[in-house]
């Protein structure tokens, strides 16, 4: 049977994460096997037997194939090779004239072992990691569909939480609705309806999760539970070699996300922006999606140090991440999985979130009026958000509104930000809105700037225009944009 397309285009792409090359021309080698553990244990794959590691087809001797057929089911139907066994059949196919074998390995629901050794995917790599406790761990977490958030500490109760933190975050509900159930229930009866208080399976006892901790914990409670956790926020657009500003933020989830927004808010200009006929924050939008996915879907079991990192053409998140896939992700067809729900709900209720997906949507949509390109999901072990950014996004603006290039790095950032050309934009836009016949003049004394650069700004501003000459006239706002 000559070989369909779709598996004939899988050797043209060349191995990766879900394909693999074997040559096995006489006998097949033990190495099979262990792709077979590794793609078991990951997204599934395909193996193609009687292919060159570069893509080649040597093919398979003819009077081989039905021996390494049988020698291939038999060995993954022994429990002492293969744990739990696998019901794979190579299937033969011609191609190039010459005969291969193709096997198609389904992700399995169980750890599956290889001769008593546990092997996953990298790349185009087959890795044994029984050894790497912590890879053996996030490969059960996957398994399983158990959330590490979970986890239960007995010897901590809600007292040990901030009080203040959870009366912070029922006042946030408000945001979702002002007669939000949290608003009458007592501080435990929040952490308990938000699924925060769980019984420990092993000792049967009730405790905070350490979802609840990293909510609502002090820092030096969450240190002692969570050692690692920490997100790095780094600023680098004229010391590349270093960075320019740097906040490391190692605190509860919900002040980790009030430094986040505050440190993109500080080195990001917010260009003007509608949406429809509303002055929207482009910038603000952005920053919330992708701090809130940051803190909220990382895998807090790894000890990679999250980062949000802002550079001259390009902010980048980068976290941890119990994966469901590699590559990037398709808008269109991306399908979102849960990663801490307990966490994901709380930030929900208090407004720092959207339903599950949405975030994605959001992102795009922003991030297209912000730079005017599209931003990039990352899917892996380590999870990363791309958003591009204009020249103008991190641009140092000086008084009059004029971009500064070249700032030496031991310039402070906000020094130079006396008055913003993002913020001047806004307040001036906001000025026309309130009072349409306030005159050019009456908006230089307010902003301190001369009569001549508040024209130029407002020339920015394509759907607001001046009707009729002189003080006698005002300003009308269109909704085009």
């Amino acid at each position: 049977m000559m070989i369909p397309a779709e598996l004939q285009n899988l050797i043209d792409g060349g191995e990766s994460i879900t394909v693999e090359f074997k040559e096995s021309h006489t006998d097949i080698t033990k190495d099979v096997y262990e792709t077979v553990c590794s793609f078991s244990n990951r997204d599934g794959g395909h193996i193609f037997l009687g292919v060159k590691n570069d893509g080649r087809i040597i093919g398979i001797q003819e009077d081989k194939v039905n021996k390494i057929k049988k020698q291939f089911v038999t060995t993954i139907n022994n429990d002492s090779k293969m744990y739990p066994p696998l019901y794979l059949t190579p299937v033969s196919y011609v191609a190039d004239g010459k005969q291969i074998l193709y096997i198609r390995v389904p992700a399995s629901q169980d750890v599956v072992r290889c001769s008593g050794r546990i092997w996953d995917r990298n790349d185009d790599a087959d890795i044994d990691i029984t050894n790497h406790s912590d890879e053996v761990y996030r490969l059960y977490a996957r398994k399983s569909g158990s959330y590490y958030v979970n986890k239960v500490f007995p010897v901590f109760g809600i007292g040990d939480l901030r009080q203040d933190l959870i009366e912070r975050a029922k006042n946030m509900t408000r945001s979702r609705a002002n007669n939000h159930p949290w608003l009458d229930m007592s501080n435990e009866q929040v952490i308990r309806s938000a699924g925060l208080v769980l019984k420990d399976r092993s000792s049967g006892k009730e405790g905070l999760t350490l979802a609840a901790i990293l909510l609502f914990g002090t820092d030096q409670l969450i240190m002692s539970v969570l050692p690692q956790h920490k997100t790095d926020a780094i600023f680098r657009v004229f010391n590349t070699d270093r960075y320019d500003d740097r906040d490391v933020v190692i605190t509860n989830l919900i002040e980790s996300y009030d430094r986040l927004i505050a440190f993109g808010q500080k080195h990001l200009n917010d260009t003007f922006h509608l949406d429809g006929i509303q002055s929207v924050s482009t910038r603000d939008h952005i920053l919330r999606e992708i701090v809130s996915n940051l803190l909220v879907h990382r895998d807090f079991s790894n000890a990679y140090v999250a980062k949000l990192v802002i550079e001259k053409q390009r902010v980048f998140t980068e976290n941890a991440n119990l994966s469901h896939g590699h590559g990037a992700l398709n808008l269109a067809s991306f399908e979102p999985y849960p990663k801490n729900p307990p966490i994901s709900k709380v930030f929900r209720e208090i407004g720092l979130a959207d339903e599950l997906g949405s975030g994605m949507r959001n992102t795009y949509k922003y991030t297209k009026m912000y730079s005017g390109a599209e931003p990039e999901f990352i899917e892996g072990d380590i999870f990363r958000i791309i958003i591009p950014l204009s020249e103008v996004a991190t641009a140092t603006v000086g008084p009059d509104g004029t971009v500064l290039h070249d700032v030496p790095h031991d310039v402070p950032h906000d020094v130079l930000h006396d008055v913003p050309h993002k913020d001047s934009i806004n307040q001036l836009y906001k000025m026309i809105q309130e009072n349409p016949y306030i005159t050019r003049k009456e908006m230089g004394e307010r902003l301190g700037m001369s009569v001549r650069t508040v024209g130029r700004k407002i020339k920015v501003l394509n759907n607001i225009k001046y009707v009729g000459s002189g003080n006698n006239g005002h300003w009308e706002i269109t909704e085009d944009s």
